[in-house]
């Protein structure tokens, strides 16, 4: 098994894949990101920064559960904003809830508190299915890789 050190390493670069794919299916693929898309970058985002920081401080005990505690939560909130959008998806279409304003008009027109209201609650965008391999969507192989996340972290944090 790898060390704690490189645990961190491979969970930092493993977030960096996580976003150089969702870039690629937003510039290449075109598919544009709904809000609760953006949301959960930014939990995957700041797992990856968690998991840098362990790396590059390389801390004690307490350190590295301190740092492992932070990488769950921020995978946990992650995983909670994916089990939103896979269960929005799976509504039925008379169920899903009307489709927003853009994220561009959001964020230029609303304050941060309703934007970020917005921006967490998802909206009929959200429910649409634009991808999906072996029968999972995009948002259900997000809340995988949370999980995974989730399950790495709470290992770094419980072992010795």
């Amino acid at each position: 098994m790898p060390g704690i050190r490189l645990t961190n390493l491979i969970v930092f670069l493993g977030c960096c894949g996580l976003i150089l794919i969702a870039l690629y299916m937003q510039y290449f693929m075109h598919m544009l990101p709904c809000a609760l898309c953006v949301t959960q970058r930014i939990f995957v985002i700041a797992a990856g920064v968690v998991a840098l920081a362990a790396y590059l401080l390389n801390p004690g005990t307490a350190g590295r559960r301190a740092f492992a505690a932070a990488g769950v939560l921020a995978a946990g909130a992650g995983a909670g904003f994916a089990a939103r959008h896979v269960w929005l998806q799976s509504l039925p279409e008379d169920q899903q809830p009307a489709c927003g304003p853009s994220l561009d008009y959001i964020l230029e027109t609303l304050p941060l508190t309703e934007a970020l209201d917005v921006l967490l609650a998802g909206d009929g965008n959200c429910a649409e299915v634009l991808w999906n391999f072996l029968g999972i969507s995009l948002p259900g192989w997000t809340l995988v890789a949370f999980v995974g996340l989730i399950i790495i972290n709470l290992w770094q944090l419980l072992r010795r």
